[in-house]
């Protein structure tokens, strides 16, 4: 029987959501289904509007409507913006736990935590809700301690001249 993992890329530096989506690539490529659900990604990003070209097998979800980044919005704006990754969190959970595609991958999801829009207990209870065999990678900035338990694998991606 097979049992799916649950991979980190995390660190201040660049790369982690290239690496995550090399893994969709590769997923992919094995003829597996693969959804990416972005949160703070802000302005169109080139490479995103690439790989929707890769659908059916790699699907990209975005909650929040601005094209701004979340820091940059008014007060206001961020509180429309928490209702739409909220959203892009409840649609998180149930791709979790109905195993609708074999890899989720939750872009800079950790950075929820970081600015306090979910509790480090809510992230726990998306993980452990998980199908068993599907894979999950998640990416931020911070990995919380308490989430290490719950993580099979756990990459730091440190800058070059750091």
């Amino acid at each position: 029987m097979a049992t799916g993992s649950v991979q980190v890329y995390y660190g201040a530096g660049r790369g982690k959501s290239p690496a995550a989506l090399g893994r969709a690539i590769r997923a992919a490529s094995e003829g597996k289904t693969i959804f990416i659900i972005q949160f703070f990604k802000g302005k169109t990003d080139d490479v995103m509007e690439y790989l929707k070209k890769l659908e059916p097998e790699i699907k990209i979800f975005r909650f929040e409507k601005s094209t701004e980044y979340f820091d940059e919005l008014s007060k206001e704006e961020q509180l429309e913006e928490v209702k739409n990754i909220k959203n892009g969190i409840n649609f998180a959970k149930k791709v979790l736990t109905t195993g609708e595609c074999d890899l989720v991958i939750l872009d800079e999801v950790l950075g929820l935590v970081d600015h306090g829009l979910i509790e480090i207990e809510e992230l726990e209870h998306l993980v452990s809700a998980r199908m068993e065999d599907t894979d999950l990678i998640m990416t931020g900035r911070v990995l919380p301690d308490a989430l290490r338990p719950y993580v099979n694998e756990i990459y730091h991606l440190i800058p070059e001249n750091a």
